[in-house]
């Protein structure tokens, strides 16, 4: 199918649900996130910053762009201005960091952020541990911040064919935004996103309750790794 009819198809198949469709572009190149783009698609993922950057410069600048890879704080900067969403929130010195960025750009509108939770049995991938977002949202330093927005969670699942186990770890994921939001903020309606689901497993991640499932080679085909 061509990627115009992969945007509908997802768009058909999650019509029904609260979760939305997250384009990672990720090595892809414009001539693709375009054809993603005329399609009626606005929300893109990308991994690195500098790819990023050099992306947005080149397509229209009403993209929802989400950062969903690791974030270094040194990188924040450049992005600050413009991004709509930081799905990779792994710890409050980052979250320093971009409440600074923040607020040196005087935006009208916060940076919106999830908090990046470790689900995975991969020591490769990043995040925090439940124990760590609960702290790290109790914290005085956080509570100071006036300049972006805590939306929900992003996990990154264990990469492997078995079902029962990515469903047990969509399911925890699922249960850290509850007693979150049921901690922190009951009365916050922006606190509604769980980022979980990726092209292999993403119909499990929806049926466990995702709000947005990020999908790149489902759409795009498969990456160029050689380039």
């Amino acid at each position: 199918m061509s990627i115009a009819e992969n945007i509908l198809y997802f768009d058909e198949q999650l019509r029904n649900t609260p979760c939305r469709l997250v384009a990672v572009s990720k090595m892809h190149p414009i001539e693709k996130i375009k054809e993603a783009y005329d399609a009626g698609h606005r929300l893109f993922g990308e991994n690195k910053v500098q790819e990023l950057i050099d992306k947005r410069e080149l397509l229209p600048h009403d993209i929802a762009w989400h950062l969903i890879g690791h974030l270094q704080t040194n990188k924040v900067k450049y992005i600050a201005s413009f991004i709509d969403t930081i799905q990779s929130v792994d710890s409050l010195k980052l979250l320093q960091e971009i409440e600074t960025r923040a607020e040196r750009f005087a935006r009208t509108a916060p940076i919106n952020c999830m908090l990046q939770i470790s689900i995975a049995d991969e020591e490769t991938k990043f995040g925090m541990s439940y124990d760590e977002a609960f702290a790290l949202l109790q914290s005085e330093e956080y509570r100071r911040m006036q300049y972006l927005r805590i939306t929900g969670v992003m996990g990154i699942a264990t990469n492997t064919e078995d079902e029962n186990k990515l469903r047990q770890e969509f399911i925890y994921l699922r249960e850290c935004f509850q007693n979150l939001k049921d901690t922190f903020f009951m009365g916050s309606d922006y606190f509604r996103e769980i980022s979980m689901g990726m092209t292999s497993d993403w119909q499990l991640a929806v049926a466990e309750g995702s709000t947005m499932i990020r999908v790149g080679s489902g759409i795009f085909g498969a990456r160029n790794y050689t380039k």
